[in-house]
């Protein structure tokens, strides 16, 4: 496995993150302790250091589990954990973005993960509530302390990311290197807004969900999925992916050039992924099945699978990114030199 740099930091972390969200079995389905542990170790045997849990995976579990596995080799992991979401016990302040549940969060997760620091704190959800100078001074706060040593945000409008960046900047707080969003051949519209934004603003991405759900793991198109399997996937993500007649066509061509790779599905699907520079979160109920994700990093997709997966899959972009794109307003805007102009920042933005 390869190593990146997370956006505009020095922090070095594998081209694959390890998400824990199936870390325990108290939500009714994940794995126990022996499976989780034997998914982190294999995981680690092919290079990954790049770790991603939340407060609230499992109830606690997933972060207790962690702390077990990563105690005798602490300083070569990247530890990601997460605040905002509440364990549902009604405390109006167990929940939210606001400074007091991020401290109050950051202490138990520290607790439960047998550690003294967290190498990225990801803000979990944005809550519309609490003002971003609070979030982003108590995010330093908690720098300035050692307990937490890089921010990354997830789930959050991108007006709201650049918001925080921007004010942490001209303030001298810590600003958010990582940015966690849905993002597969299936659930493309964060390129409308959120991965121009990171481009620009050079905030690393990583990608929760790239397998969609399952559907682009050819389990569903291939026939080759169980009861049990239908049922655990359908717990886990209903209501994140509908059963639509364009995810059944945007499967069955990645499923095509799995075959002319003679690679699975899910290798090609996260494949895609990475040539798009951007940093999957696998995750694995089995050993199966993270021993079957790794290999996407040898796959090397040709240019033309690369388009038989984008035009399947594209998306319209809306306003303002096809009025920006039209003959008559480039002519306008560049005086009639558009393609005499070569501007290095715009192919960075739109590829």
């Amino acid at each position: 496995m390869e190593y990146k740099l997370l956006g505009k930091s020095g922090l070095r972390v594998s081209e694959l993150c390890l998400g824990t969200m199936t870390f325990g079995e108290d939500w009714g389905w994940g794995s126990s302790q022996e499976e989780s542990k034997k998914i982190y170790e294999v995981f680690r045997e092919a290079g990954g250091n790049f770790i991603d849990t939340a407060n609230v995976y499992t109830n606690g579990t997933s972060e207790k589990f962690l702390g077990k596995f990563i105690a005798s080799e602490r300083e070569a992991i990247v530890l990601a954990t997460k605040y905002t979401n509440g364990f549902g016990n009604g405390n109006p302040n167990g929940g939210g973005n606001q400074r007091k549940n991020m401290v109050q969060s950051v202490e138990a997760s520290l607790k439960r993960l047998s550690t003294d620091y967290i190498d990225v704190l990801w803000l979990h959800t944005w809550d519309f509530m609490t003002p971003a100078e609070e979030v982003m001074r108590a995010f330093d706060d908690l720098v300035r302390a050692g307990k937490v040593l890089y921010i990354g945000i997830s789930d959050a409008p991108a007006w709201v990311v650049a918001q925080c960046n921007t004010l942490a900047e001209l303030r001298g707080w810590t600003q958010f290197i990582g940015l966690q969003i849905e993002y597969s051949l299936i659930q493309r519209t964060p390129e409308r807004e959120l991965l121009p934004m990171a481009r620009s603003l050079d905030i690393g991405v990583t990608a929760w969900s790239p397998l969609a759900s399952g559907w682009l793991t050819g389990k569903y198109t291939k026939g080759n999925s169980t009861g049990e399997d239908r049922r655990l996937d359908k717990e886990m993500m209903e209501g994140f992916v509908d059963k639509s007649p364009r995810n059944s066509s945007i499967a069955q061509i990645v499923d095509k050039v799995a075959e002319q790779t003679g690679n699975s599905s899910s290798q090609v699907a996260l494949a895609w992924l990475l040539n798009r520079g951007v940093i999957p979160i696998i995750g694995a109920r089995k050993v199966s099945h993270i021993l079957d994700n790794l290999q996407c990093v040898d796959l090397k997709l040709s240019l033309e699978q690369i388009q038989q997966l984008e035009e399947i899959s594209q998306i319209e972009l809306g306003f303002p990114h096809d009025f920006f794109k039209a003959d008559m307003v480039r002519n306008f805007v560049y005086n009639g030199k558009f393609e005499q102009i070569h501007n290095h920042r715009y192919s960075q933005l739109t590829n």
